[in-house]
């Protein structure tokens, strides 16, 4: 199955983590979602190697996404203050 790593612009708190994976989840062929808050990273295992429709459900949650290319790299992922979804936090 098919691992795609994302990096994931606005997650600061446990919620942002609910949000994010719900989000995901909820996309056909997708099996399993794991967040990184710390790094600002994600993963995740589905079918297929489609990418589109996971950046697009996050920017839709208000989660800037991209691929993350280099998966080996160790340096977090710049943040931007705020949850995406009016969780409170930010």
């Amino acid at each position: 199955m098919p691992q795609i790593n994302l990096n994931v612009q606005g997650m600061t708190c446990g919620s942002c983590v609910k949000h994010v994976t719900k989000a995901l989840e909820s996309l056909n062929g997708v099996e399993s979602v794991q967040v990184d808050l710390q790094s600002g990273r994600v993963q995740v295992s589905r079918a297929s190697n489609q990418t589109d429709d996971l950046i697009h459900a996050l920017d839709e949650e208000g989660y800037p996404s991209s691929l993350d290319l280099d998966e080996q790299s160790t340096a977090p992922a710049k943040k931007k203050g705020g949850c995406g979804s009016g969780c409170g936090c930010g």
